[in-house]
């Protein structure tokens, strides 16, 4: 049947875009270069993943000098979200508005937290979040309660949060889409990094994609890559696939570009043409720019004379330094608990022999500080030779010092006195965005706040690419609100 709309991707734009139009009867077509994740046993295994990097794509990028990049991106059924930390979060109501940090002032976005805010709440009621508003001095209005209470703290955890309380510091409930007795029942591991398999954990395809196939207008067609956009003009006249070997084109009224902000953005270059000479939707010359990726550290805070026996760890919380903290009173960013690391997952990312890294996991405590990146326009994703590029540079690192050194002195005070801390690397996709930022001025923007595209009547993109900041917490939540947000528009387009 001849689709009505075409979303390229099924991570959290594209799966939540498609549970929003479902409703609306339009034929919505999902194409997805990879296939859906089954149960092994692998998916359980922390030496398959972490040593073994067994669901990892066999995908180079480059870096600006052109060495080889492996990409921790994964290429499934509900995208990135297969293997997230399932932390649901919103953006700060401050986060829309220019903030100064210490190294520069963010742009702000073109829609208020008001505006979006009742997108929240029903993005939230999608993707089923356990949360608690209480006792985070950060957290912004809701309209609505969280669909459920929080995730059980462990009691080390338990025992964690009165320690810091103990420092004056807020701890609060980190808002997840987990079911943990489902989760749990099936293997008893944390979820960060580990993929769903069973439904348990709130992830694009269990949630935003199950949503939108209970819809026999919305059809899901695996294993099929997006190659190139065809355009005329104002006007994309169909979408170059390949599958199974043979290439195609596949056309619809309305074409939505949900790929992620790296490959999103890499399609738009690579579908160049005389009508669109710089790329598709890039008379800004801003596809692709403003790349962000979220500044993080990952901490082992050890005490050799206390043993950490929780399973799943992340649980917790602190906004404390979020919006202050900094010499002159800037942000400087959000801490919470990492998922549960364990002797294997600590090998195979630290390199240390099984044995080490057995006692160095059951006696320490794991946390991560996460700052805001800022956007830059020199920050950048590129094609060239028919292959990405990334060209990531790094902002705000002053901010992010300052908040590992504030987290290794109140994992001290907690008991924790040896913090091992290090940084995660290019490879690992630590919130990627903004590489087609939302804006309403089409010379500085790519798409308008409906998520079309400035150059183009009928594309719109859909993913973390269009976010104009990244802000200082994980990006799902945002992205999904902005999902439902923009299929409102469309449904009422097509209508």
């Amino acid at each position: 049947m001849q689709p009505d709309v075409i979303i390229i991707g099924s991570g959290m734009g594209g799966a939540t875009l498609a549970a929003a139009l479902a409703p609306s009867g339009l034929q919505v077509l999902i194409l997805e270069r990879g296939e859906r994740l089954p149960d092994t046993p692998e998916a359980r295994d922390p030496s398959a993943i972490f040593q073994r990097g067994h669901f990892k794509p066999n995908e180079t990028w480059r870096d600006i000098s052109g060495a080889a990049l492996h990409p921790g991106n994964y290429a499934y059924v509900g995208g990135n979200t297969k293997f997230y930390g399932a932390v649901l979060l919103r953006y700060r109501a401050e986060d829309f508005a220019p903030l100064r940090h210490i190294d520069g002032t963010t742009p702000g976005w073109p829609i208020s937290y008001d505006e979006l805010e009742p997108w929240y709440s029903r993005a939230e009621a999608l993707y089923r979040v356990r949360g608690d508003v209480a006792n985070d001095p950060s957290e912004p209005p809701h309209s609505a309660p969280y669909p459920f209470p929080p995730v059980p703290d462990e009691p080390d955890i338990q025992h964690l949060r009165a320690a810091f309380t103990a420092q004056g510091l807020h701890v609060s409930a980190l808002p997840l889409g987990v079911d943990i007795e489902g989760w749990l029942r099936r293997a008893p591991t944390g979820w960060d990094a580990f993929p769903d398999t069973t439904g348990a954990k709130s992830d694009a395809e269990s949630c935003g994609l199950a949503e939108a196939l209970k819809h026999q207008n919305v059809t899901l067609q695996t294993g099929t890559e997006g190659d190139r956009l065809l355009s005329e003009g104002r006007k994309v006249t169909g979408v170059e696939v390949e599958r199974a070997g043979a290439k195609e084109t596949l056309t619809a009224p309305v074409v939505v570009l949900s790929a992620g902000a790296i490959l999103s953005s890499a399609l738009l270059l690579a579908s160049a043409n005389d009508d669109h000479p710089t790329g598709l939707a890039n008379a800004s010359d801003q596809v692709g720019r403003n790349f962000m990726n979220h500044n993080l550290t990952g901490m082992v805070a050890y005490n050799p004379f206390r043993r950490n026996r929780t399973v799943y760890e992340k649980t917790i919380q602190i906004n404390d330094f979020y919006l202050t903290g900094g010499p002159n009173g800037e942000p400087l960013g959000n801490i919470q608990m990492l998922g549960r690391i364990t002797g294997p997952i600590l090998a195979g990312e630290a390199g240390l022999p099984l044995w080490l890294a057995h006692h160095i996991a059951d006696h320490s405590i794991h946390i991560m500080a996460m700052s805001e990146d800022l956007p830059d326009p020199d920050s950048r994703v590129l094609w060239r030779n028919g292959e990405v590029v990334l060209d990531w540079r790094k902002t705000n690192t002053k901010a992010h010092e300052l908040l590992v050194q504030r987290l290794k002195q109140a994992m001290r005070k907690a008991g924790w006195p040896i913090t091992l801390a290090r940084g995660f690397p290019k490879s690992k996709p630590s919130h990627q965005c903004g590489t087609n930022r939302m804006g309403a001025d089409p010379k500085a923007s790519v798409v308008d706040v409906n998520l079309k595209a400035h150059d183009l009547d009928n594309l719109y993109i859909c993913d973390a690419s269009v976010l104009p900041t990244s802000a200082g917490v994980n990006p799902s939540l945002t992205i999904a609100a902005l999902a439902l947000r923009a299929g409102e528009h469309i449904a009422k387009g097509r209508a």
